[in-house]
């Protein structure tokens, strides 16, 4: 079992920057991957970024550029920086760890409970 708790969620305007941070814990860490995922009002989640044990990431091509993920595996816990937020940045942020791609689609085992993310306009 894994558990995650996300933090760092916020508003801001368009253009700003915000740092989302998980902690996990009941498991090995450093050898899961771990990524974030997010969901807007009226639409399904969908994937953001992920960071594999050795480092390797991947992003969703609306984020490439803007968002960084990183991952301290000594302090147990992965990053997201969020630079030149846009409002359709906007959504409930979910960390989320053992990631594995179905096809094209991204999945994983383990959840957090999620934080807001509000990018204004």
């Amino acid at each position: 079992q894994v558990y995650l708790v996300e933090s760092g969620g916020g508003s801001v305007q368009a253009g700003g920057s915000l740092r989302l941070s998980c902690a996990a814990s009941g498991r090995s860490f450093s050898s899961s991957r771990m990524g974030w995922f997010r969901q807007a009002p009226g639409k399904e989640r969908e994937f953001v970024a992920a960071i594999w044990t050795g480092g390797l990431t991947y992003y969703t091509d609306s984020v490439k550029g803007r968002f960084t993920i990183s991952r301290d595996n000594a302090k147990n816990t992965v990053y997201l920086q969020m630079n030149s937020l846009q409002p359709e940045d906007t959504a409930v942020y979910y960390c989320a760890a053992d990631l594995f791609r179905s096809g094209s689609t991204w999945r994983a085992n383990y959840w957090g409970q999620g934080t807001q993310v509000t990018v204004s306009s």
